[in-house]
């Protein structure tokens, strides 16, 4: 499963002699394509229309442009979570709680302390439409470094002319993130008060040199597009509350597709491979049992009919054929059949209703018998078709007469 990971370039801050810039979210984005999620593929930066395409699409922000706050998340429903946050982190926040945008770490339950992301709402929104708006359909906003364990600190000499090409150090730990410039003494203080033991230390390729002298320790070289990668592989999203992305369901049904896609699934889809196999086997050869068994019965009956009526030659229907064969015997024999005339009279005789005289006129049609319903109520009718149907017949009333006939087709009656 392809991924395209979007480097949002970092946010304008104030500068001296002037205010806040305005935000350009139109420009051209830093990005890394990876086949795999692992392996950096091709990097580059172009306008957000020739980004390119990939199966996964998630943007990374600058460490700079994230706070972290350590909260215990309030008690409130869904609807009015961000509210709760905003009042909570009030007085932490350096702008107006409606000018940012939050987001909890993956799994946070209310009433326990969690950590909480802010950003500048109206900064990201914007980024996130212009790519949208090109087509680059963004899953997921991750932070560069968050919080978590063990102490990691990374070095990188920053290219914009704020900073001035200065050594810059960003540390995580169970504590929280920070980001400094090592120039002075304060970068050296601060560092004096965290652990000392455990700690992973990287820098990008142009900033191994010095922050191995800076360090006085070796220090692992972690390529820019390395990094880039990392937070793809965390639980990590900032896109969140109002920011978060429409129609979830869709894009939760495309998630799981594109995990399903992805080498980590590979056992799982080919176990239910396997099993889809297996169960197809298994049908087929049900089938084939089923088949077998409807051609030994089907082989019987023609057998039997073979060997009780060995005058019929041609066996086309083995049930119809038996049928019509002990008909003529019954008839040769003198037997009555279920739907002879005497069958007939006796049924009818059974259930006559009582101030019911007799019969004016009867039809024998092979199979039934009618007779007029001159002077039958509807009440005498039902009560005559209960008793008949209690005995397996059936009565029919037709153009004012009364039809009765054996229920199912005829049979053969003893």
């Amino acid at each position: 499963m392809s991924l395209l990971v979007i480097l949002i370039p970092p946010r304008e801050r104030l500068r001296a002699g002037g205010g806040a810039p305005a935000a350009r979210p139109g420009g051209e984005f830093a990005y890394v394509l990876s086949d795999d999620g692992l392996t950096p593929r091709r990097h580059g930066r172009s306008a957000a229309a020739l980004l390119p395409r990939a199966d996964s699409v998630v943007a990374v922000l600058a460490d700079g442009d994230v706070g972290w706050h350590r909260v215990t998340l309030p008690k409130a429903p869904p609807a009015r979570l961000r509210a709760a946050l905003a009042g909570v982190l009030e007085d932490a926040l350096l702008d107006e709680p409606e000018a940012m945008h939050f987001a909890l770490a993956p799994g946070a339950v209310s009433g326990q302390p969690t950590w909480v992301a802010a950003v500048h709402k109206a900064w990201l929104a914007a980024h996130i439409a212009v790519l949208e708006q090109a087509g680059r359909s963004v899953e997921r906003v991750l932070p560069s470094t968050w919080p978590d364990e063990p102490p990691h600190g990374h070095f990188w000499l920053p290219d914009d002319a704020d900073a001035g090409g200065a050594l810059t150090l960003a540390w995580s730990d169970a504590q929280g993130v920070v980001q400094m410039r090592v120039q002075g003494t304060l970068a050296r203080a601060w560092l004096a008060q965290r652990p000392g033991d455990g700690v992973r230390w990287t820098a990008s390729p142009a900033a191994a040199a010095p922050a191995e002298r800076w360090l006085g320790a070796p220090v692992q070289v972690l390529g820019d597009d390395e990094r880039a990668l990392q937070p793809a592989r965390t639980l990590w999203n900032l896109r969140q509350f109002d920011l978060a992305p429409r129609h979830r369901g869709t894009r939760a049904l495309r998630d799981l597709l594109q995990r399903l896609r992805s080498p980590a699934w590979r056992p799982v889809r080919l176990g239910l491979a396997a099993l889809a196999a297996l169960h197809l086997v298994g049908l087929n050869l049900w089938a084939w049992q089923q088949r077998s068994a409807i051609d030994e019965r089907r082989q019987a009956m023609v057998e039997l009919l073979r060997s009780t009526h060995p005058q019929v030659r041609a066996v086309l229907d083995a049930p119809l054929q038996m049928q019509r064969e002990t008909a003529v015997l019954r008839g040769a024999a003198g037997r009555a059949g279920a739907s002879d005339l005497e069958a007939l009279l006796d049924a009818a005789a059974g259930a006559w209703p009582e101030p019911q005289g007799p019969a004016q006129t009867l039809r024998y049609e092979g199979d039934s018998l009618s007779f007029a319903a001159a002077g039958w109520d509807e009440a005498q009718v039902e009560a005559f078709r209960r008793r008949l149907r209690a005995d397996g017949w059936q009565l029919e009333s037709v153009d004012g007469r009364l039809r009765l006939s054996r229920a199912g087709g005829a049979g053969v009656r003893s």
